[in-house]
């Protein structure tokens, strides 16, 4: 149903339009009016205007759905035991992920689709209203082509992953693998995504092969996204900023000349807390990199095996317990600093012109998503201005 509609009876608004040296651009009993999708009006409640229909907020804070930056949910299998097992002292090595791709070309396109469409619900219960999806456990031309022909039935956000790993077939041969993504894999993949990623980490693809890589993605109009520094130092966050990277991933192990990379560029640090928690590592110290002024978003890494949460708020929750984010930073990572890294500018605020993206907590304030770690807070979810 169209025409206008009144969410009102805020008692806290985040709207993230930085007004008057907030970053949350928090309003105290507010209304917002809603006309064909988008936000058309944010005020006090006492000058709403009238709507066709109205939403009454009861008094809760409303905030801009979270825009989740950094998912892998086209796959099929399960690695619960890898998980346990982690959890009895094995590391984690990303020596897993063959495990799904061996499962993920022996699924059909309909088990495939029933995945993404199960996680992609679940997240849109939790408040997630905008999600990246890679491919990545394909690993063939055919294979990574239909993992995006799917994802694109979900999100308009979909990245190439080819570079995930190099796959069992090709482990004696790198090179030839890197000429196989930049050839036809990348052909049959660039019409049906957006972005361009790579691995580059010890155990998959380094410098140069990222290089490579992400510059014959460039080159077919893709933009750049880098998983970087995840297992431990290395080139690929400075790579990233290299190559005008919207987003480098993970950030878990920087060095000073990582941080002020990232803060003399545009390209924002994404962190996946979610991925520390499901392989007991160390989690990246967020303070560092908002200290140096680097713009720093959060998102769930949704994945089968080292972060199997698609969970937004339970990374907020994260973020402000172990790597010392404020609960206004987490929420503004969440949800600007994920539009950031994608380079979205009509999702993750709250004000006119934006697409009509919201949440309504069963909550007072943001900072009850990390004052009640675990609790399903999100009493409502409006997506393009439709309540779901």
């Amino acid at each position: 149903m169209r025409g206008s509609l009144l969410v009102d009876h805020i008692g806290e608004l985040v709207t993230n339009d930085g007004r008057d040296g907030d970053p949350l651009g928090v309003r105290r009993d507010a209304a917002l009016l809603i006309e064909d999708g988008q936000v058309a009006w944010v005020g006090p409640a006492r000058d709403a205007p009238a709507a066709d229909r109205r939403v009454d907020a009861g008094g809760a804070a409303v905030l801009p759905g979270f825009v989740d930056s950094h998912a892998h949910l086209v796959f099929a299998g399960d690695r619960a035991a890898e998980f346990a097992a982690r959890m009895a002292g094995e590391p984690y090595t990303g020596g897993g992920i063959r495990t799904t791709v061996g499962a993920t070309r022996a699924a059909s396109d309909d088990d495939l689709r029933a995945t993404v469409g199960r996680l992609r619900a679940e997240m849109l219960r939790q408040g997630t209203t905008t999600v990246e999806i890679k491919s990545g456990y394909g690993l063939n031309v055919a294979d990574e082509a239909r993992s995006l022909r799917i994802a694109a039935e979900f999100t308009e956000d979909t990245t190439f992953l080819g570079a995930h790993v190099v796959p069992a077939e090709y482990a004696d041969r790198p090179d030839d693998y890197v000429g196989m993504v930049c050839g036809p894999m990348l052909a049959a993949a660039a019409p049906h995504a957006r972005w361009i990623d790579v691995f580059c980490e010890r155990g998959a693809f380094d410098a140069d092969h990222a290089r490579a890589i992400l510059a014959c993605g460039q080159a077919a109009g893709l933009g750049v996204r880098l998983h970087a520094n995840q297992l431990g130092p290395g080139p690929g966050v400075r790579l990233g900023v290299e190559m005008g990277a919207a987003s480098v991933d993970h950030c878990t192990h920087l060095t000073d000349a990582d941080i002020d990379a990232l803060a003399g560029s545009e390209t924002v640090a994404t962190l996946l807390p979610g991925a520390e928690f499901s392989t007991r590592s160390p989690y990246p110290d967020a303070r560092r990199l908002l200290d140096a002024g680097v713009t720093v978003a959060l998102a769930t890494d949704c994945n089968p095996g080292s972060s199997y949460t698609s969970s937004m708020p339970f990374c907020v929750a994260l973020a402000v317990r172990e790597m010392r984010m404020t609960p206004a930073e987490a929420v503004w990572a969440a949800t600007a600093g994920g539009a950031a890294a994608l380079r979205r500018t009509d999702v993750g605020r709250l004000t006119p012109g934006a697409r009509a993206d919201l949440i309504i907590l069963d909550a007072p304030s943001h900072l009850h998503l990390a004052y009640r770690p675990g609790v399903p807070l999100i009493r409502q979810v409006l997506h393009n201005g439709v309540p779901r």
